[in-house]
């Protein structure tokens, strides 16, 4: 049997290599002592149209409530030229938590993008870099974000990494960032949108909210890959929740591959079967403990193995649940393979056919490497920015490196006994009935599961108007859906329609 509750908790990095989370201690970073800004023109070609784009690349001075200077914040900012009157701007970054904004920057948002081979394992180097005709820059502009400690932003004067190293620590900062560049490029009265990936989505649901307090109120938030509620990510003893949440996620990726029994083809018609079955059957088979009879287990066990290729005998002795790792283990062992956790269409050598702990994921592998040299490429030739300057991909591999996961909760939700973001963007959309909120989800994704979401939203106990301002969608890919191409044109679709349709309410 799996030793269930001591394997790996990998939690929604958008591979940020999280290298030294139990690091002891923090150490004082080098101090960069004034903030450093490239300006160049970068070109974007959309639909026969070319767009000149002001673009900055650095840092900007972030001060505390006392006036002291506390950070130099990491930023891209693209501006379009001679703009139309009140044209929006979105605010983006990546997650990690500890991860830099490069993914999304190179990957969908800026204005070229990276190429890559997807599903497969990408050629080594040289990399193509090419005009970006998905991005959002011909109807919005657009600033990328480095939380501190990662790109080009760092802790000054009295300040140390560790102080912005925390759910709320990072809500605040980002927030404070946000207000400071509304009132330097004098946008303030600008239409203005959120899009976070992954912990970017977490971090979104309290920047909403922290924002909207201090008198800040966003047009729409757009979320890519999300989370608020930890508890669908962990497996602790005794709570069946991530379980369920997993299971639709493990039957798509069953489905991908060919593992289904008296397969739909169709794939949105096989997942709401799934649905049906994990609401109907699954979790109440699952509530029932050890109460279940042996009938009943076998029977579920069954249908768990005809949607998803693995063994019913397994099933009964893992009295029905798999945890993430374990699926990764066992789905594919019989072909000496392992499928991808932030894209479960991948495919790796799996390493070890015995341990479930020790598992990679070959969509990371596959993707990372032109990723990273493909925008320090970038960074450094077309934006300019001083070879001096060290661009942190993620803050995991700075000494010290250590997450502060204490939420301070919400009035009238109390003191959260697992971290749940959620309750602020309730509490932001209560205040705020006109913020619309985009979630688009990825049926490939096991990092953040899209069931997991559905069940977060379905929990917010929202009024049916509110709740009628949070649209999703789907696509046939994983955590960076972005990366497939059908479904980088949808994302173009979707989220361009949502601002420009935001707009017109």
């Amino acid at each position: 049997m799996f030793s269930r509750f001591n394997s790996k908790l990998l939690i929604i990095c958008i591979c940020s290599f999280m290298a030294a989370v139990n690091a002891q201690v923090d150490k004082k970073t080098d101090i960069i002592s004034s903030p450093e800004i490239s300006t160049t023109v970068q070109k974007l070609n959309i639909n026969g149209k070319v767009i000149n784009l002001k673009t900055d690349a650095g840092t900007l001075e972030i001060r505390d409530n006392e006036n002291k200077p506390i950070a130099n914040f990491g930023f891209f900012s693209y501006v379009k030229e001679n703009p139309e009157p009140n044209r929006p701007i979105v605010f983006a970054y990546n997650g990690g938590p500890g991860s830099s904004s490069f993914w999304l920057h190179m990957g969908v948002l800026g204005p070229k993008r990276i190429v890559i081979k997807d599903p497969d394992f990408a050629k080594s180097a040289p990399y193509k870099l090419e005009n970006n005709e998905y991005s959002l820059l011909d109807i919005a502009d657009l600033v990328m974000i480095d939380p501190v400690g990662t790109g080009l932003s760092v802790a000054v004067g009295d300040s140390e990494f560790k102080d912005f190293w925390g759910v709320d620590q990072d809500i605040n900062s980002i927030s404070n960032f946000i207000t400071q560049y509304l009132i330097n490029y004098d946008r303030m009265n600008s239409p203005k949108f959120l899009l976070g990936e992954s912990y970017g989505t977490f971090r979104n649901a309290g920047v909403m909210n922290n924002l909207l307090n201090h008198g800040i109120a966003l047009n729409g938030v757009i979320m890519v890959s999300s989370v608020f509620d930890l508890r669908t990510l962990m497996f602790p003893p005794n709570d069946d929740l991530p379980y369920v949440v997993h299971f639709p996620t493990y039957a798509a990726t069953a489905w991908y591959h060919n593992k289904v029994k008296n397969k739909n083809t169709n794939l949105e018609l096989f997942i709401d079967e799934i649905r049906t079955f994990t609401r109907e059957e699954y979790s109440p088979a699952l509530f029932l403990g050890d109460q279940i009879s042996n009938t009943k287990k076998k029977a579920i066990a069954l249908k768990l193995e005809d949607y998803t290729g693995i063994s019913h005998d397994l099933w009964e002795k893992a009295n029905l649940k798999l945890t993430a790792n374990e699926f990764f283990e066992e789905f594919m062992k019989n072909e000496g393979q392992i499928v991808g956790r932030l894209d479960s269409r991948y495919l790796g050598i799996n390493m070890d056919l015995i341990s479930p702990n020790d598992i990679y994921d070959p969509q990371s592998s596959a993707i990372s490497p032109p990723y990273i040299a493909g925008f320090l490429n970038y960074l450094h030739h077309d934006l300019a920015v001083s070879t001096t300057n060290k661009y942190m991909i993620t803050a995991g591999l700075r000494d010290g490196f250590k997450w502060d996961w204490t939420h301070r909760g919400n009035q009238g939700w109390g003191t959260n006994t697992a971290i749940n973001t959620g309750i602020d963007m309730a509490d932001a959309l209560n205040k705020n009935p006109n913020m619309k909120v985009l979630i688009l989800n990825g049926y490939y994704d096991v990092a953040t599961v899209f069931y997991g979401v559905e069940h977060s939203i379905d929990h917010l106990e929202l009024t049916p108007e509110i709740k009628k301002n949070i649209i999703m969608k789907y696509y046939e890919a994983g955590h960076m859906m972005y990366i497939h191409q059908a479904s980088i044109e949808k994302f173009k679709k979707d989220v361009s329609e949502f601002i420009v349709e935001t707009l017109k309410d």
